[in-house]
């Protein structure tokens, strides 16, 4: 098996009195922050144990939530205590301070409501918000959630996932709805995740609320397994075909130069 970053010389030392359960649950969790899942034997083989200690090692993290085994495949993968340990973090890391200023200077210039968005699973959830100063216009979205194949957001960071990511992300063909526009089969969504490929920007025309259009571009992930984008919502009496191109390229800008803050 290929080296995992678990493998790697800690710049710690040692602990006095390690721990060999502890050790191996967080080399576990190392390997999956590397992979898009774990098999029993592929655990058992990396560990160097028993395939029965290694179902209870992944028992006790199931347990916890921080995996969660797939009804089909019985591949485990990432569990909500792990995804909203990563998402804690994030709240308090500087990245929102950091991108705060880019939210702020797309508000400036287009006057519209302007999002920070994550993808926890198949769920969007709004950080960072800026509304806009004008009378009629969308209300934030801060600390909502909602499902991701519903809005632009959403769109705009499943389509860095491969095919095969994102039919284990959604093993259903039906989807969660939220109005009687959004994407109701993970077909449809793969369609329109190609088309936010080929444009580099997402688009919502009344998908999560009625009256609602907006578009989307996330940052590469460039290996970090949480993803983010920025997103502009508008009354969808203000926006027409060239305002999408308009405020894409814009968005497809920002990310441009925001990306370069993160790194």
């Amino acid at each position: 098996m290929a080296k995992s970053v678990a493998d790697l010389p800690s710049n710690e030392p040692a602990p006095q009195y390690p721990i060999e359960s502890v050790d191996n649950a967080l080399k576990v969790l190392l390997l999956l922050g590397e992979r898009d899942e774990l098999r029993l034997t592929d655990v058992a083989q990396y560990l160097a144990v028993a395939s029965s200690t290694a179902h209870r090692l992944l028992a006790m993290l199931q347990y916890r939530g921080f995996i969660r085994q797939d009804s089909r495949s019985k591949a485990y993968r990432p569990g909500t205590a792990l995804t909203g340990v990563a998402f804690g973090i994030l709240q308090r890391f500087d990245v929102r301070e950091t991108l705060r200023p880019f939210l702020e200077e797309l508000n400036r210039e287009i006057a519209e409501t302007v999002h920070l968005g994550i993808l926890d699973g198949t769920t969007v959830r709004f950080i960072d918000a800026v509304e806009s100063p004008r009378a009629v216009r969308v209300a934030s979205r801060l600390g909502q959630s909602m499902p991701a194949n519903c809005t632009s957001t959403g769109k705009a960071l499943l389509a860095q996932f491969t095919q095969d990511e994102v039919r284990r992300l959604f093993p259903e063909e039906e989807l969660e709805t939220l109005t009687s526009n959004s994407i109701r089969s993970r077909t449809e969504l793969e369609i329109e995740l190609e088309a936010v490929r080929r444009r580099g920007y997402a688009t919502s025309s009344e998908e999560s609320e009625e009256g609602v259009s907006s578009v989307a571009v996330a940052l590469p992930t460039d290996g970090s397994p949480v993803g983010l984008a920025f997103n502009v919502a508008v009354p969808i009496s203000r926006m027409n075909r060239s305002d999408v191109r308009r405020i894409g390229e814009l968005l497809v800008a920002t990310v441009q130069d925001a990306r370069k803050l993160l790194h």
